[in-house]
C-alpha cells in the first residue's frame, strides 16, 4: 500500500508517515561506521569493512579513495553513491587545480 505514496517527499501516506524519509533512515542504519582521526604528523582514516555475503573478495573492496595529494574520503553509505561523490570530488579537484595552479584547499 505504502508504494502509492512513495513518490515524493512530501507525500504522506494514510499512516500519516514521509515514506521516503523512512527509506531514508532504512539506508543510512544499514550504513557502516568510519572515523578520521587527525594528529600533529598525520591523520588515521578507518572503515568497518562488511562482508554482507560469502561470494564477495573482501580484498576488493575499496572504503578510502584518493581525491588529490592531500585529501582523502572513505564510504560509510552506499557503494554507488559514494564512487559518485569520488568521481565529482576528483573532476573538482582537477578543475580547481587548472585554474589557480594549486591544489584544492580542505577547509
Amino acid at each position: 500500500m505504502t508504494e502509492r505514496y512513495s513518490f515524493s517527499l512530501t507525500t504522506f501516506s494514510p499512516t500519516g508517515k514521509l515514506v521516503q524519509i523512512e527509506y531514508a533512515l532504512a539506508a543510512v542504519a544499514a550504513g557502516s561506521p568510519s572515523v578520521g582521526i587527525k594528529a600533529s604528523n598525520g591523520v588515521v582514516i578507518a572503515g568497518e569493512k562488511k562482508q554482507r555475503s560469502a561470494l564477495y573478495d573482501v580484498e576488493s573492496i575499496k572504503k578510502v579513495e584518493m581525491i588529490a595529494n592531500h585529501a582523502g574520503m572513505i564510504c560509510s553509505g552506499l557503494a554507488p553513491d559514494y564512487r559518485l561523490l569520488v568521481k565529482k570530488a576528483r573532476k573538482l579537484a582537477q578543475e580547481y587545480y587548472l585554474i589557480y595552479q594549486e591544489p584544492i584547499p580542505t577547509t
